[in-house]
């Protein structure tokens, strides 16, 4: 009789053995069903056995050993035990996120008849400029594992060193992964690569498709029949046994990391999963995080640097607009405003940049200080004058605008802030022979709605967009040549030591959609510290001289990239009980962080209630990664041992982004 152990979705950080009388070393990989608690779940095989540490008594028989499909490859099964181990997660969880749904649930889509698709000759493609030409041969000369970090302004044809660095791989006979942050960029891209390999097999992988859809991705990806798969951060765990060439597009972006459950990183997985198959990895930004900056000024990454825009003459110039003693008419600028009204003569598009949606964030009682606060969070409710309704956007709670003050009765109640959509208002007043286009999650909230948002600019159906950041990367309007910026300062002062990064890489991003034809392109940032570093170095288009003065910065500090963190997180239906758990975690570390690991005390998160539950965080840092990673996995241990209520809730994030 074999023994199997198996991984299962089970939040414990160990695995499981079950009898199984037909099993054999080859179903290493494959899917079982087997008994679980009253029930029955589907799990992976890790290992046959013949002998288990469990009392033989203790041992049940596997309900089946699924066949169904070829089993799992090592290399997939190693990239999640690499995930398990760093992340501080227990493999069966790993693994069954890492599985698409209906074959997490034991199932298999049913097979779709491909059509016969005749062969189409390669289209032309664009001449490269000399950067691009040179970046695309250091790529496809790179026999083995190398990071390249491909730091290119906006508009300077990243895209194009991508798809010929694919090329080179689909003619050798290999397999490409291409990693975008956002659903919403998947459709584009994939349009543009079956446009550029219309005899290929694309496949395409995102939270956003039906489970059959994804299910039949990842048996494409693991078959070989898939020869590039474009997808966001999950499409990082799709087996591939030909894979030659992984690409993360806007690396930079905090899309990338994983915010619940399995937390993790893909573009770090994904320079992992590179060295693990020995394969080249490319990592694309106009803004590189400044962890990969840092790597490639040090010589851990190669650095290859694209300084002129592929199309464009040059790139759009950017000036400050002081605000101190300019009074603003619905939070525009005169400056700004006559750059629209420019636009509008020139027959030309413009986009005023917020990154807040909403017609005003809050409600508030000029009487007795009622503000429009979420009952179930430490945030307030945001006013959405469509439909009438205030909302919270961190839980999800919703209730009508009030018709008076709920403390006072007064009647006057005020909405105060800004928003997309009263700066859409705004602008209709002002310009009412103009066509306002506004895009944020609300006009754009399903994929529908958002290609055809695209497709109206792309027709040149809007005169003026006003947009958050969904408008900030990855799109070309030909016609657009003013990017005017609302509102930026707040991010200047934020506590979270990244928040001047993510600001000038957004305003980066967002001043990029300007100017990228033959039209030349202009961005007015208004600002009450037109002096400030960031927004000199954004007029000045210095990427590097920000990076090293942000770089210096950290390291004085003992920030990342200049240290390692990690955070144990609880939330309960008391602060006290969160703090009090954490409390017990930070005692129970003592003995096991020696000199290496500094462990912080505990403290409320920022938002301390999230959907009634406070919440409370505590920070360990070192500046050993691998010291880190082994006080994690000793602590890790420890934590499921300690004694805590029964409605608490506990996690870690290792190398977190949020604080």
């Amino acid at each position: 009789m074999s023994i199997v152990r198996v991984a299962l979705d089970a939040p414990l950080p160990r695995l499981f053995d079950y009898l199984a009388e037909d099993a054999v070393a080859a179903d290493r990989g494959c899917r079982v069903a087997v008994p679980f608690g009253p029930g029955e779940k589907t799990g992976v095989i890790l290992a046959v056995l013949a002998t288990s540490d469990q009392p033989p008594e203790k041992l049940k028989p596997v309900r089946a050993v699924l066949r169904d499909m070829p089993p799992l490859p090592a290399d997939w099964l190693a990239l999640c035990e690499f995930c398990a181990r760093y992340y501080q997660y227990p493999l069966g969880q790993v693994i069954a996120f890492a599985l698409p749904p209906l074959l997490r649930r034991g199932k298999l889509p049913r097979p779709v008849k491909e059509k016969a698709i005749a062969a189409v000759p390669a289209p032309a493609v664009p001449p490269l400029l000399d950067e691009q030409a040179a970046a695309v041969a250091a790529i496809v000369a790179a026999a083995d594992f190398q990071v390249f970090l491909l730091h290119g302004i906006t508009g300077s044809g990243k895209t194009e060193v991508y798809l010929r660095a694919i090329a080179a791989v689909l003619a050798d006979g290999g397999q490409a992964l291409m990693l975008v942050p956002e659903i919403a960029l998947t459709p584009q891209l994939e349009g543009r690569v079956a446009a550029r390999f219309p005899n290929a097999c694309i496949v395409s992988a995102h939270s956003g498709m039906a489970d059959a859809a994804r299910a039949r991705g990842f048996l494409d990806g693991a078959s070989g029949r898939a020869d590039i798969v474009l997808g966001t951060r999950l499409s990082m765990f799709m087996p591939l046994p030909r894979l030659k060439l992984i690409v993360v597009d806007e690396e930079h972006d905090a899309s990338f990391k994983q915010q619940d459950g399995l937390r993790y990183s893909a573009r770090d997985v994904a320079v992992f999963r590179a060295k693990q198959l020995n394969i080249p990895i490319v990592l694309g930004s106009a803004t590189p995080a400044l962890e990969s900056f840092h790597h490639a000024t040090s010589g851990r990454y190669r650095l290859l640097e694209l300084q002129r825009r592929a199309v464009a003459e040059a790139l759009p110039s950017v000036a400050t607009v002081d605000t101190r003693r300019e009074k603003l008419l619905d939070g525009l600028s005169a400056a700004l405003v006559a750059a629209i009204a420019a636009r509008l003569e020139r027959q030309e598009q413009s986009l005023v940049f917020l990154n807040r949606r909403g017609y005003a964030p809050v409600l508030a009682c000029p009487s007795c200080g009622w503000i429009s606060h979420c009952r179930r969070c430490a945030a307030n409710l945001v006013v959405h004058l469509a439909d009438r309704r205030m909302r919270c956007h961190h839980c999800g709670f919703e209730a009508a605008i009030p018709r008076g003050c709920p403390d006072c009765g007064n009647q006057d109640v005020q909405p105060f802030g800004r928003g997309t959509q009263r700066l859409e208002t705004a602008l209709q007043e002002r310009f009412p022979e103009a066509r306002v286009l506004r895009i944020d999650r609300d006009s754009a909230n399903t994929p529908k709605k958002w290609q055809a948002l695209l497709a109206a600019i792309h027709a040149g159906e809007a005169d003026i967009l006003v947009g958050t950041q969904m408008l900030a990367k990855g799109h070309d309007f030909p016609r657009l040549t003013l990017v005017g910026v609302v509102g930026a300062d707040a991010a200047l002062f934020a506590a979270d030591f990244r928040a001047p990064e993510r600001l000038f890489s957004q305003l980066m991003q967002v001043g990029g959609r300007s100017g990228r034809a033959a039209l030349p392109g202009e961005v007015l940032i208004q600002t009450e510290y037109p002096d400030h570093p960031l927004y000199r170095a954004l007029v000045h288009h210095d990427y590097a001289g920000f990076a090293a003065n942000q770089l210096a910065e950290r390291e004085s500090a003992g920030f990342p990239p200049f240290a390692f963190q990690c955070l144990l997180r609880a939330e309960s239906k008391t602060m006290e009980q969160s703090l009090a758990f954490l409390a017990q975690a930070r005692a129970a570390a003592e003995p096991l962080a020696g000199t290496a690991v500094t462990l912080y005390d505990p403290v409320p998160m920022r938002l301390s209630r999230l959907m009634s539950l406070e919440r409370a965080q505590l920070l360990v840092e070192s500046a050993s990664r691998p010291a880190l990673q082994a006080f994690l996995a000793a602590w890790g241990e420890t934590l499921y041992t300690l004694k805590a209520p029964r409605d608490l809730r506990w996690h870690l994030d290792v190398d977190p982004l949020e604080f």
